[in-house]
């Protein structure tokens, strides 16, 4: 039985927790001490009110453990796993910062550190796809249509947010690469919008948004790749508005005597608008195609993904289907199967022989099933 530190006890964090804890002893911890009481009493956790910004506290809270999961806010995140890194530690990360995580990869060999990255639903478990295939084959176009929505639309957004309304306005705001004929494009976050047809769920509108992070570097030999987040159609519209009149701006308006951020506070008026409620049904959807030559021959591959709230235990489709394949990668990562030393995002792990089919199998025992489909 391992020991695991947990940084971030939010809808997502708390999903992992719960998981690990049923074959490891778990240290859960946030900034809030709040967020903590819902483990009070469960076998195998022990609750740490602690401050990731604080190196010195970091530092020691992970040395006292064989892993740790790294579920944080984006903004906290790339400093985190740096401090993670240079105590040379285990990590699997889920925060999906900013910041490039493989500008980290030289200082984990350096340090000895074994580390996954952005190894959640998308990115992360459309990685590991496209690494899978991607070992076996001539891949020449890759695309992601992914995205978490409230099973009941809502007017006027028809959203609600599992994770930080702030993280979510940064993707509306971030512009998104793309590879269009070998070459890299940069378009504005919410462009291209198109209508999308879901078998059980209907019509969908996609759109761009930074989603290929790593895969830009690691991919170069690919012609076409392409990630788009999926919403209820008209939410896009909405937020385009937003964007476009100001209120997801970071420059500080003057309000009476005050300075004040409206991105800020946008992200505060959302956050109860878009706080997903008890009790409250949710989807996570996606569909990754791949195609290119394989065995001398044009092949289609298409991976589709219809995850649910757990209506037993309330758990979201979006903690469900990002939690589980990190704590797949706790399991490869303490069971020595994943000892590569550096920073491996999930396509580079799903190259290597039987790590997509242990994650699928993992994620299938607890209900998050995949469907495959060829071309």
């Amino acid at each position: 039985m391992a020991k695991i530190l947990v940084l971030g006890a939010g809808m997502i964090g708390s999903a992992i927790v719960f998981d690990l804890a049923l074959r490891h002893q778990v240290e859960a911890t946030d900034f809030c001490s709040a967020a903590l009481t819902k483990f009070q009493h469960c076998a195998n956790i022990h609750t740490q009110t602690l401050d990731c910004s604080d190196v010195a506290a970091l530092t020691a809270a992970a040395a006292e453990v064989d892993l740790v999961v790294c579920a944080v806010p984006g903004y906290l995140g790339f400093a985190a796993l740096r401090t993670l890194i240079e105590a040379g530690k285990k990590v699997a990360d889920i925060s999906f910062f900013p910041e490039e995580s493989l500008d980290l990869d030289s200082l984990a060999k350096e340090c000895g550190a074994v580390v996954i990255t952005d190894i959640g639903v998308a990115p992360g478990l459309d990685n590991l796809i496209f690494g899978y295939h991607d070992g076996r084959m001539q891949v020449q176009r890759f695309e992601c249509l992914v995205g978490g929505l409230p099973v009941q639309r809502d007017m006027p957004f028809q959203y609600k947010a599992p994770f930080s309304p702030m993280d979510v306005i940064e993707e509306y705001l971030r512009p998104a690469r793309m590879v269009e004929h070998g070459r890299e494009v940069v378009m504005p976050a919410l462009s291209e919008p198109e209508l999308v047809d879901f078998d059980g769920i209907g019509t969908l509108e996609a759109f761009n948004t930074d989603g290929l992070r790593s895969l830009i570097r690691t991919m170069p030999h690919v012609a076409d790749m392409v990630e788009k987040t999926l919403r209820y159609p008209g939410h896009r519209d909405l937020m385009l508005a937003l964007r476009t009149a100001g209120f997801l701006s970071d420059t500080p308006v003057q309000v009476g005597e005050q300075q004040v951020s409206p991105r800020e506070l946008t992200s505060r008026i959302l956050f109860d608008r878009w706080k997903l409620q008890p009790g409250e049904a949710e989807l996570t959807v996606m569909r990754v195609t791949i195609e290119g030559v394989e065995n001398g021959e044009l092949v289609q591959h298409v991976w589709h993904l219809d995850d649910r709230t757990d209506s037993q235990t309330g758990t979201s489709s979006m903690a469900r289907t990002t939690g589980y394949t990190c704590t797949a990668a706790v399991e490869l990562l303490l069971s020595g199967n994943w000892h590569t030393v550096g920073v491996s995002p999930g396509e580079v792990v799903g190259r290597a022989a039987g790590m997509f089919d242990y994650v699928r199998t993992h994620l299938a025992a607890r209900g998050v099933t995949l469907r495959h489909t060829t071309g």
